[in-house]
């Protein structure tokens, strides 16, 4: 009975770490036990489950039917070269001359791969067509959400370089910085300023399209995931590895002690920043004209 409970547990054990895989199943019919790691609309990162710790390995999109991952869940690519080439014999009689002219049949066109996105993950290295961020919020469709940038101002930049009389920017929504940009545009256009004169809101402009300066609820959303989704208790392991994804894309890690400045503003001179760290509080208001960090957010 003893040997049998061993032999129970085991079992157990073998089916639990046969369940922890993905499985790459490739045009030609062979088959990689990995654990997928990034997906995007040319590649598939990989490492093999036999060696997590190993390097990266990468496949194109091209050559790869298939993925079953871990959770019963199924992406596919396209179809296998057998089945791009099969194309059906027909037998056509003779022609007579009463019978219509023989036509060719057009050729089957070529199967194109289709690319289906892989499910995003909190803290997960995102590619949006070649755009990549942190992932920090996912949406409840689960395919949408919001990702940091990889990269921050190189320096320290103000939010406004404007001063008395302050601006009267009605950039007030601490949901969505969307709202506060446009807000912030429309300031511009009214006033005959230019983007000179917000620096924060320009630095995230630049780094092209869909990149804007986070409401403050947006960036305090980045501090949770940061945290390891809490702020309850210091995870030095989840602050590591947030910072490791950004490194291993040749981002910059996030300095947690030091204010990154939100696309919300108070009125009267002052804007809203946030801090990484555990400890309360995580937004002070500034005045807009001190300088402080920079990150942007994309929603994907």
């Amino acid at each position: 009975m003893k040997r049998f409970f061993l032999l129970l547990i085991a079992t157990i054990g073998c089916i639990g770490t046969l369940s922890a895989q993905d499985i790459i199943v490739k045009s030609d019919g062979k088959k990689i036990e990995a654990k997928v790691s990034e997906i995007s609309q040319t590649e598939v990162r990989y490492k093999r489950f036999s060696n997590p710790d190993g390097p990266t390995y990468v496949l194109p999109v091209g050559e790869i039917l298939r993925i079953d991952y871990q959770n019963g869940e199924s992406d596919t690519f396209g179809t296998t070269p057998k089945e791009q080439q099969s194309v059906s014999a027909e037998k056509v009689s003779a022609p007579t001359p009463t019978s219509a002219p023989v036509v060719e049949p057009a050729p089957k066109p070529e199967a194109q791969a289709v690319v289906y996105r892989v499910k995003p993950e909190l803290g997960r290295v995102y590619d949006d067509n070649g755009v990549k961020g942190i992932v920090v919020r996912i949406d409840d469709d689960g395919m949408h959400g919001l990702m940091l940038s990889l990269t921050e101002s190189d320096g320290y930049l103000p939010w406004t370089t404007l001063r008395e009389p302050y601006p009267a920017v009605v950039a007030s929504s601490k949901s969505d910085g969307r709202e506060n940009v446009a807000a912030v545009e429309r300031y511009i256009a009214e006033n005959g300023l230019s983007w000179e004169d917000f620096p924060a809101f320009k630095w995230c402009r630049d780094l092209g399209d869909g990149w804007y300066l986070p409401a403050v609820d947006e960036l305090l959303q980045v501090g949770f995931i940061y945290n390891g989704s809490q702020r309850v208790h210091y995870s030095r392991k989840a602050c590591v590895e947030f910072n490791d994804k950004i490194k291993e894309q040749g981002g910059k890690k996030i300095n947690p002690m030091v204010d990154h400045y939100t696309s919300t503003y108070m009125g009267e001179g002052n804007a809203v920043t946030c801090t990484m760290e555990i400890a309360p509080p995580y937004a002070h208001s500034r005045r807009a004209h001190e300088k402080y960090l920079v990150r942007a957010v994309r929603r994907f």
